[in-house]
């Protein structure tokens, strides 16, 4: 029987910053955590699987649950619509995962609004030069494009003293051993410690 209520984590970093390759790092080394799955109104692409990639919804469905409440955080882009389900997330909480929601500033406002207690991530390039450099060597955009990420990626960047925690992504490892160490030392903390191992803690001190 879980004990435990997993906690909320919000990840946020520019296109470039090697966010999604620490994430998957990260859930290898860290037990019970997972990064939610949003919902889009979008169609699937090649190879996306409903449930895995995204969570495939109708744009009236959608609608009507942007209506009831039922999202943490959601925003339209051109024709289609992401969300967080907040249900989807209350489920795996309960059943004792740390969550991720790897969303922008934008949405990391609105979290902010409806959950409490979360803690928020940003992943910052060691220079604009190397944000650059990375988004070059992908070797999968034009150079209109890369501009255009550029100055996105400035605008999010903008935004980040509004996080707890700030990780500089120079070195991978040590980036990795930073993003890790935080979310070791938030399951030290008295109030989720005290949740799991209540009973061994009663014992200690009757």
């Amino acid at each position: 029987m879980n004990t435990r209520t997993g906690q909320l984590y919000i990840v946020s970093a520019p296109s470039g910053a090697g966010k999604s390759s620490l994430l998957t790092a990260l859930r290898e080394r860290v037990d019970n955590l997972v990064v939610s799955v949003s919902h889009t109104t979008r169609q699937p692409r090649p190879g996306e699987q409903d449930g895995v990639h995204y969570h495939f919804t109708p744009v009236e469905m959608f609608r009507q649950q942007v209506a009831e409440g039922n999202f943490l955080e959601y925003a339209q882009v051109f024709d289609n619509y992401y969300g967080t389900s907040r249900l989807s997330v209350d489920a795996l909480r309960d059943a004792g995962k740390d969550v991720i929601l790897e969303i922008d500033w934008q949405g990391a406002q609105q979290v902010r609004e409806r959950a409490e207690a979360v803690t928020s991530i940003f992943i910052l390039p060691p220079s604009i030069e190397a944000l650059n450099q990375r988004l070059h060597g992908r070797g999968q955009d034009s150079a209109e494009t890369i501009q255009r990420r550029m100055r996105d990626a400035q605008s999010e960047m903008s935004h980040y003293p509004e996080y707890d925690y700030l990780i500089i992504n120079d070195d991978f490892d040590t980036a990795l051993a930073d993003l890790s160490c935080i979310f070791r030392s938030a399951r030290l903390k008295q109030a989720p410690q005290c949740q799991q191992h209540r009973a061994l803690f009663n014992a200690l001190v009757s």
